[in-house]
């Protein structure tokens, strides 16, 4: 950038407005100047004070109408048609104004002097402004981010007018896969075909890669991705269709790549019947409302119209941030869903049962517990408290208040669990199916998966902050490897899942593949415009890889079956698992001296019945010794 660009860019906004003004007047009378040489070919009326008195309305005429209509609020460098009509109104305006003066005073100005002043005038103010984008644009472009528009379809075209109107980017180009779009020219850029990506990072300096494709498919998309991978620019994208028909991003709007896009797992459409079904018209209640489950499935249950949301969570904060959510989804309904926040815990027996009877709930999506695994390992007495007796409590309740459907959310770690946390939410689900084999008025049914993207205990936030901080990422072991599920695909196929219990069911959702965490950390370096490296195994490059050991508790691998035993169900992404059950004797025993060992306030007691209960629960530092 120019030193004469720089000081005009930090001039203050009234300063440049106010050199846009007398920069008019000068322009302006020296157009009037212009058309009285052209006609009469001397500067004789220079001392002619009439002449001056004629011209004078149409100058405050001609910055009157640029004033009115917004003409010195526009910034020179992103002059638009409007300012363009602006100038062809004011201009002509002034031309009027000369010759009604001329005429009304009686003063002896040629008849054309009005005519050829307005046609220089337009030239010159007009010009004027052109120039100064162009100078301006020149000498602002190497500041700004160059991009490449992957996609020429109407949202590209959408996203190159608001890259236009932006400071920060200039478009370069555009690419698409289609044939038929290549090598034609759209708002004056060229279409060109991906393989000329990285001729055109190296002749022009792109920086950036956006997708701007909102309705194509996560599978595509990470095939487009897997492309872009190996290319030295960061890769960003528009927000999605969902997110561009719910009014909640524009399409202007630059993000990064969202993670669900890497893994390509397009999600199953909703099966409407059974997304309705334990939902509409009937009174609801979700348990730890305010989580990263419990919030979704909030939102999930609310398009579903049920006649009464309850929104049961302990933490104020949680509870009031998606209370607040929800009405202003309500406040767009046509018929507003009551919703009830309940500021409570599920460890309260007398306060759960209450809260049922008082609103008549019939169904339960029971979301409620301590699910980080460190924290959990760590308060080994709180996490029984909540995540097994907190369930036991509101089983015990929903049969007392005849609740008709009770669905609890499981995990992946309840499988053969190596950590406190998977053992307490196996323990649950086998108080939910003991429970449903006691009484016939309540049906049972658990669902269980793996982790969510995007939720509170996620490694993908962590791995944003850890890249935008310069490094290094974090993992725990090269190995470790997870299964992940976008929030609103869990959402709904929890929904559906207890749609289609039977009783003391134990639902598993298909979760793909699983994926290993340490290819997911380079990926988003890559994508984000730099390289990844481990030390020992990769040159030196901009973000290093680092392996922390795995923490307490914590698998290499998770499982989300026990055994092989597994039934289809109406819907291809959940499947029913086949495995042990204990009767209400035999669990009524180990939940008793869980609760003496819990109420003596020692760990150790606690984490020696989890071991001696048909649990398979062993701790990872044993399953790795045997």
């Amino acid at each position: 950038m120019s030193p004469f660009t720089e000081i005009l860019l930090g001039w203050s906004r009234p300063t440049k407005r106010a050199v846009q003004v007398l920069a008019d007047v000068v322009l302006l009378t020296i157009c009037f100047v212009v058309a009285m040489v052209l006609r009469q070919e001397s500067f004789a009326f220079f001392r002619d004070r009439d002449v001056w008195l004629t011209f004078l309305p149409a100058m405050i005429i001609s910055l009157a109408v640029f004033i009115r209509f917004g003409f010195y609020h526009a910034v020179v460098r992103y002059i638009s048609s409007t300012a363009s009509g602006v100038i062809f109104g004011g201009i002509v305006a002034s031309a009027a104004a000369l010759a009604l003066a001329n005429w009304s005073m009686g003063f002896p100005l040629p008849v054309t002097v009005p005519v050829v002043y307005g046609l220089v005038a337009l030239f010159v103010i007009g010009g004027s402004r052109l120039t100064m984008r162009s100078v301006l644009s020149r000498g602002n472009a190497a500041a700004r981010t160059g991009v490449v528009i992957y996609g020429a379809g109407v949202a590209g075209k959408e996203v190159l007018g608001s890259l236009r109107a932006s400071p920060e980017y200039r478009a370069i180009a555009f690419v698409d896969d289609d044939p038929a779009v290549q090598n034609i020219r759209m708002s004056e850029l060229r279409v060109h075909a991906p393989d000329a990506l990285p001729d055109l990072i190296e002749r022009y300096g792109a920086q950036l890669v956006l997708l701007a494709m909102p309705g194509t498919s996560r599978r595509r998309k990470r095939d487009i991705l897997a492309r872009l991978e190996s290319l030295p620019v960061e890769v960003k994208t528009i927000p999605s269709m969902r997110d561009l028909v719910d009014g909640t991003a524009e399409m202007g709007d630059i993000r990064d790549v969202p993670i669900e896009d890497l893994l390509g797992r397009d999600p199953v459409p909703p099966d409407a019947d059974l997304m309705a079904a334990d939902i509409a018209g009937r009174r609801v209640m979700i348990t730890g409302a305010g989580g990263s489950i419990g919030s979704e499935l909030c939102r999930q249950a609310l398009r579903q119209d049920p006649s009464c949301l309850v929104l049961l969570d302990q933490s104020e904060f949680a509870l009031y941030t998606i209370e607040r959510e929800l009405a202003a989804l309500n406040a767009a309904r046509d018929v507003p869903v009551r919703v009830v926040p309940v500021l409570g815990s599920v460890q309260h027996p007398q306060r759960t049962v209450a809260t049922l009877k008082r609103h008549g709930i019939q169904t339960v999506y029971h979301a409620a517990a301590y699910k980080h695994v460190p924290m959990v390992e760590e308060n080994v007495i709180e996490a029984v408290r909540n995540n097994v007796f907190g369930t036991l409590n509101l089983a015990r309740a929903a049969v007392e208040a005849g609740v008709e459907a009770f669905i609890l959310i499981s995990t992946d770690k309840a499988v053969r669990p190596t950590n406190v946390m998977g053992a307490t939410k196996r323990l649950a689900e086998l108080i939910c199916q003991a429970h449903d084999l006691r009484q016939d008025g309540t049906l049972f049914s658990s669902v269980r998966f793996g982790n969510v993207l995007g939720s509170s205990g996620s490694v993908i936030p962590v791995f944003r902050e850890q890249i935008a901080s310069g490094g290094p990422i974090t993992v725990t072991d090269p190995e470790i490897t997870r299964y992940f599920m976008t929030i609103p695909e869990a959402a709904q196929l929890v929904i559906q899942a207890g749609a289609m219990a039977r009783g003391g069911d134990v639902f598993v959702l298909d979760m793909g593949e699983s994926v290993r965490i340490v290819d997911m950390a380079r990926r988003m370096v890559r994508l984000a415009g730099l390289e990844p490296w481990i030390r020992g195994q990769d040159p030196e490059g901009d973000v290093e890889i680092t392996f922390t050991g795995l923490r307490k508790g914590e698998k290499l691998y998770e499982e989300l079956l026990i055994a092989d035993a597994t039934a289809e169900t109406a819907h291809p992404r959940i499947m029913t698992a086949t495995e042990r059950m204990m009767g209400w004797p035999e669990l009524s025993r180990v939940l008793d001296a869980l609760w003496i060992a819990m109420e003596a306030g020692h760990d150790e007691p606690i984490r020696t019945l989890l071991q001696a209960a048909p649990l398979e629960y062993r701790p990872e530092v044993e399953r790795r010794a045997a």
